[in-house]
């Protein structure tokens, strides 16, 4: 058994021999038990990175509070140092995924650049996993389950036991004498993957013995659709990711033009696609949203709210506005030294390039009505220059405007169209999250 099992691990975790560390996410149950004595035991006779182990304390029942003597008392029996880390679990809906949203946090903090992080989900977690989602109504992405590895902080996440049974390990503890703990909640048919894994699988496998390895074998066929998918997006993508007229405002953009060209179809792939790093993808029903955007009047400017953010189109042009966006004042802020840069409340920064005007200065954002002498083109309405400049809507009220007194002295300029008058002096504005300012 060791053998067999030895082998599949190093198979499983050739592309990360030479990563500067593994650590291994120790619970104190079966799965990562075994885990741990597999990678202690090949350590011994393989050149392995550094291990270590890292049991997160979530301290939702009384009978964790032994589990992390436990694990010490494992691990140094293994010769493998442990790290015990304790977190507060948020009182939400879902305890499943508030502890699990924890225990990663948690997880991502121990993780250093290009470590790795190795859990013990099995092929049975696969194939619970794949029924859970089905039962969700998830998409392809969804029942593609739980992937062999992901991009975790800096480091990666990878599940060397997917292939492998709870059967095979649970012969490999008895075999080898090992010792865990058991979860009490994980007897609880309250908490639905409990109640997937008592009450469902076995009248499945009554019925077909091999439900459980059907299951995750079609997990593994998603995944590879999922695979594909992803690269029909990336081509799509590409044409839509052209860089807009506006490269000093750093926020995540496409152009609808090419999205338009495709099927109602490839355009929800490639959305969820460029949407999945930014916030949490909508659901079937919530998709009106996108038609209403795309398919509004250009200049009824639409927005579509999600989970994380809100979707902005302007012209041809949607742009992704995350929650923190709206996080800023638009109180009149004073800049009693012009000669060094000003930030803005949740707004970005503002300095002055040349001489500074005398002062008492003072920064506001607009009210309506505003004038601004243009060079060469007299006084002329700021609306007007802003609708000439095409410059986004939800940009415009955050623009920064430099008063003295009731004088509007200066408003920053736009790709050159109108500039700062006089006395040599400009105002650069460098938005929040942006890379590039607007001078």
């Amino acid at each position: 058994m060791k053998s067999t099992l030895s082998a599949q691990i190093l198979h499983s975790l050739a592309l990360w021999r030479n990563a500067p560390a593994w650590h291994i996410a120790f619970s104190g149950g079966l799965d990562s038990t075994v885990l741990l004595h597999l990678l202690a035991s090949l350590a011994n006779t393989e050149n392995l990175p550094p291990l270590s182990a890292v049991h997160v304390h979530h301290g939702l029942q009384a009978a964790a509070d032994g589990w992390p003597s436990h694990c010490q008392s494992v691990c140094d029996s293994l010769g493998v140092p442990l790290r015990v880390i304790s977190v507060q679990v948020k009182p939400v809906a879902s305890l499943e995924r508030a502890a699990r949203d924890a225990r990663y946090q948690a997880f991502s903090e121990v993780i250093q650049a290009e470590e790795v992080l190795l859990t013990g989900q099995h092929r049975d977690d696969q194939a619970e996993t794949l029924l859970f989602r089905l039962l969700r109504g998830a998409g392809v992405r969804g029942l593609a389950a739980m992937p062999v590895h992901r991009s975790l902080a800096g480091g990666h996440l990878v599940r060397p036991l997917l292939d492998i049974s709870r059967a095979e390990l649970q012969a490999y503890a008895t075999e080898y004498q090992l010792t865990w703990v058991e979860d009490p909640s994980n007897a609880d048919p309250r908490f639905s993957r409990n109640y997937l894994r008592h009450r469902v699988f076995p009248t499945l496998a009554e019925r077909w013995p091999q439900a459980i390895s059907s299951l995750a074998r079609t997990a593994e066929h998603l995944s590879e659709a999922q695979v594909l998918l992803d690269e029909l997006a990336r081509m799509d993508l590409q044409a839509a990711g052209q860089a807009s007229v506006f490269p000093w405002l750093a926020l995540p953009s496409l152009a609808l033009g090419p999205l338009r060209e495709l099927s109602d179809a490839r355009q929800r792939n490639a959305l969820r696609h460029w949407l999945a790093p930014l916030a949490r993808l909508p659901d079937s029903d919530h998709w009106a949203g996108w038609h209403s955007l795309r398919d509004a009047k250009n200049d009824a400017q639409p927005l579509w709210r999600l989970a994380d953010g809100e979707l902005h189109r302007c012209g041809e042009r949607i742009w992704w506005l995350p929650s923190t966006w709206s996080e800023f004042s638009d109180a009149t802020v004073s800049w009693p030294d012009p000669q060094n840069p000003l930030e803005l409340p949740g707004n970005g920064r503002l300095n002055i390039l040349g001489e500074a005007p005398e002062g008492p200065l003072e920064v506001r954002y607009r009210q309506g009505g505003e004038t601004l002498e243009v060079p060469g083109r007299g006084r002329r309405d700021l609306k007007r220059l802003l609708n000439e400049s095409g410059m986004p809507g939800f940009v415009r009220g955050r623009l920064p405007l430099l008063y003295r007194g009731s004088q509007l002295l200066g408003v920053p300029s736009l790709a050159g169209r109108w500039a700062t008058p006089g006395e040599g002096w400009q105002l650069h504005w460098m938005p929040q999250t942006c890379d590039q300012g607007l001078s």
